[in-house]
Parts: C-alpha cells; structure tokens; sequence
C-alpha cells in the first residue's frame, strides 16, 4: 500500500512560517510521499517561496509539486520553481517523476492544467485569437499531462498519480457558482487521464468545491485544496500493482527521477 498525503492551495506568506510544519514533520508516520496541488504562495513572488522552501525542506518524504495560478501571478514562476527545487521539492510541468517508495517505482505526473470548462458546456479552438490562445493553452497542458502519464507505465510504474492544479472534473467543483467552472477546470485533462492511465489524480483551486469526484473512465479525483480538506493534508492509499515484470519490494530509501 502507497500511502500518499497531499494538500493544495496553501497560500503562504511571510506571516504564515512556521504554520505547516509542524503537521509536516508527522509524515514520516503516516504517508511516503507529499504532493503540493498549486497555488503554494499568495501573489507568487520569491519571498513567499522561500517561506514555502523552509516548510518542506528536510521532510522524511519526497515531496512533488505543481504550481498554480497565484504562483504565476508575479511572473516569478522560474525563480519560485528554482528555490523550491533547492529545498528537495520536485516541480512539474508536463514532466513525470518516478520515486521509489521501498522498491517500488510510483510515478506523478504533474502539469498546472488550466482552464476551458467540461464536457458539453467549455470552450473550443475557435473564434478570436485570445479564445484560440486559451483552449490552445489548456489543450498544451493536457497533453503533456497525457504524455507523462504514458512515459510512467513505460517506465513500469506500478502506482500513477496526476497531479494538477486545475480541476479535471466537475464533480469536485460542486459547491462553486457554477458561472466560473469554466476557469476551474477543463475536461481536456480527465481525457488525458483516461486515455493514460492513472490510479488518482488529485488537484487544488477550487476554495468551496468538493473532495471526492470521479473521470468517467474511473480515476478517482480528490480536491484537495487546503479550505476543502480542513488540515494540513489529506492522506490517501493505494494498493500496489504487479508491475509487467513484478513489482519490486525489495526495501531501500526514497529517490526521486524526473523524465521529459
């Protein structure tokens, strides 16, 4: 079993240091990894990462990330993804990382996504420009997600996560007015999923959405925005799959490679 903690939207700033780790020194017993959905500073500026940096530097788990919308606000993203990878943090965008959790190889593939709107009610490549541009954009994000995906089963994963940080499915929306489900979200990325193959997908973003939903080819989806779940994290477990060739379970410590 893969026991994955994971949390979104935590939204720090220089006043908020201090207030996570605590619960984060905790996952050495009760998670093997930690996932961070998106939107990790307020307005995405260096010193909010570096507040972010100090509360997952040293953790006893390896810790992936994507970020989000308020991580680009500042045009900082570089610099925002630079000081978290300095703390062990690995960022994603349309890359996959495999870890080895005791000897067996778990895969996160990991893009922002953005948005577009779901199946029946979104946006298309048509039309201005700017609307070509968005749909383009989220189309990209999807694909790279898709991509990663697809090199992760390559590379004989028996546990895949995707992590994004817009919502691939309405269901964790409920709650939200249904008026911006189209900037929460896209159906391109559950597709992506569905196509791939994946044993969770977990996202942020949505503040007043729900936490459980489902891809209609049957990824389980879980929000986990930090005003969604309530606590620092959220843990979730996986059971383990024999691989192609076996799983592996001979024991060993966590480590962490990135493809694409």
């Amino acid at each position: 079993m893969i026991r994955v903690a994971a949390v979104g939207d935590i939204h720090m700033g220089p006043d908020s240091a201090g207030t996570l780790r605590p619960a984060f020194d905790t996952l050495g017993e009760c998670a093997d990894l930690l996932l961070l959905a998106g939107d990790l500073t307020r307005h995405g500026t260096v010193d909010e990462a570096e507040v972010v940096a100090g509360e997952v530097a040293g953790l006893d788990v390896p810790v992936v990330a994507v970020l989000g919308n308020h991580d680009y606000n500042n045009d900082q993203q570089a610099e925002v993804t630079a000081l978290l990878g300095e703390a062990g943090v690995t960022v994603l965008e349309g890359e996959g990382a495999v870890l080895d959790i005791g000897g067996v190889p778990v895969g996160v593939a990991g893009t922002k996504g953005f948005g577009g709107g779901f199946a029946g009610r979104s946006g298309g490549e048509f039309g201005e420009p700017e609307m070509k541009a968005f749909m383009r954009h989220s189309r990209l994000c999807a694909d790279g997600l898709r991509r990663s995906l697809e090199e992760l089963r390559e590379h004989d994963c028996v546990v895949r996560v995707a992590l994004t940080h817009f919502a691939p499915v309405p269901d964790t929306l409920a709650g939200e007015p249904p008026e911006i489900f189209p900037f929460l979200g896209s159906y391109l990325l559950a597709e992506a999923m569905d196509e791939a193959g994946a044993d969770l997908a977990v996202h942020g973003h949505a503040h007043l959405g729900s936490e459980r939903g489902m891809t209609s080819g049957g990824v389980h989806v879980r929000n986990v925005a930090q005003p969604v779940i309530g606590r620092a994290f959220a843990v979730y477990h996986l059971p383990v799959h024999a691989s192609r060739n076996g799983a592996a379970a001979s024991a060993g410590p966590p480590n962490t490679a990135v493809l694409g």
